[in-house]
């Protein structure tokens, strides 16, 4: 266990180190009088986070053999997408927040207009990236991941279940709308991640079924302990406020079954990820061992 757990910390850390390599080779050098916009970009991007979806991205190719470049740029697309959100989260008509990832968030560092337009920028170079005949030869698979990724971060995705979170207000303490939501505003994105791989690798239908499978369960996991984060969580260490949810008077996983009960149903869920991969065997360590970071982390 230890060495598994060992293998898993050396491989995220590894990721994310070179991840920054390719996230700052694919960033426009700041130039022009607009050069401001650029500086905004990279202070947002780089130096800081767990690489989680890229890492999803490039583990899920890597089970199923492919290790070609193109991952690492189709991935870098992803966290531009990732990053986008965040910046647009923390704005003050958004969540209000002034830490990410232990630094100011980006309309605190310079200012509000700049983090939009920032976030804007970070969405839209995504898909230029995703357009470049370097993620992959055959233009119908790089189609797919720019349909499959603006679907997973608009309506029907990241920004619908964001809507739903600042909008439905009493309404969201049902649990089936609660479960939705975060299905949109986390779970999209952590899905297209997985698929994202599969889809590089060349996955067959049975392929893509078993990574929709672990991807859905894995994404809900996330937000039930980003709940349990919220209310046990230490702030120096998630290097953002804790107990917001609270405050604000928002449902959650942990307000509708408690602390405890939250903890079961991630694990449960972290079973049923786990469950998806059997087929790979040991090709999916990784991708489980994921699994069980996401059920333990503590930011």
């Amino acid at each position: 266990m230890a060495h598994a757990h060992n293998k898993f910390q050396t491989r995220l850390a590894s990721i994310a180190a070179d991840m920054e390599t390719v996230l700052a080779q694919v960033l426009p050098e700041p130039a022009g009088p607009q050069a401001r916009i650029m500086e905004a970009m990279a202070y947002a991007l780089l130096g800081g986070g767990k690489r989680l979806r890229p890492f999803l991205l490039i583990e899920a190719a890597h089970m199923l053999g492919a290790k070609n470049q193109g991952i690492w740029q189709a991935a870098a697309a992803l966290e531009c997408v990732h990053v986008y959100s965040l910046i647009h989260d923390d704005l003050p008509c958004m969540d209000d927040d002034d830490l990410r990832r232990g630094k100011l968030t980006l309309h605190k560092a310079y200012d509000e207009a700049l983090a939009v337009l920032a976030g804007d920028a970070l969405l839209t170079l995504a898909f230029e990236i995703l357009a470049q005949d370097n993620v992959h030869p055959d233009a119908g698979i790089r189609l797919q991941l720019i349909s499959d990724l603006a679907e997973s971060s608009g309506t029907h995705g990241m920004i619908g279940g964001q809507v739903i979170d600042i909008y439905a207000g009493d309404g969201a303490q049902d649990e089936a709308l609660i479960t939705q939501l975060q299905a949109l505003k986390t779970g999209a994105l952590i899905h297209y991640s997985v698929l994202a791989g599969g889809r590089l690798a060349g996955a067959t239908d049975f392929d893509l079924q078993n990574l929709s499978a672990y991807a859905n369960a894995l994404g809900l996991a996330f937000q039930i302990r980003d709940d349990i984060l919220d209310v046990e969580g230490d702030s120096s260490v998630m290097g953002k406020r804790t107990n917001k949810d609270a405050g604000l008077g928002k449902a959650t996983f942990v307000s509708i079954h408690g602390l405890e009960g939250a903890k079961q149903m991630a694990q449960d869920l972290g079973e049923r990820a786990k469950s998806a991969l059997k087929p790979y065997g040991e090709n999916a360590d990784i991708l489980c061992s994921t699994v069980d970071f996401v059920l333990n982390r503590q930011k």
